[in-house]
């Protein structure tokens, strides 16, 4: 078998889009924060959090999962 080159581009991408998504959504949280009640406050950095490190995973496993051919 031999790595997807297609897969490995879009990783590639998104590696560097990731960052720019994680300080743009960053900024729009900390800028609405205050202005909601406290339970969608929690909701919104729950949510923030398990995106940001599911996204990390996900770029990180499929590096090592298309080079290493898993």
């Amino acid at each position: 078998l031999l790595a997807s080159l297609p897969l490995q581009m879009m990783l590639y991408f998104n590696l560097y889009y990731f960052p720019v998504w994680f300080l743009g959504e960053g900024t729009m949280l900390q800028l609405k924060y205050q202005l909601l009640p406290q339970h969608y406050q929690f909701l919104l950095i729950a949510a923030f959090l398990i995106l940001s490190l599911a996204e990390g995973s996900r770029l990180y496993l499929g590096y090592v999962g298309n080079l290493q051919e898993k």
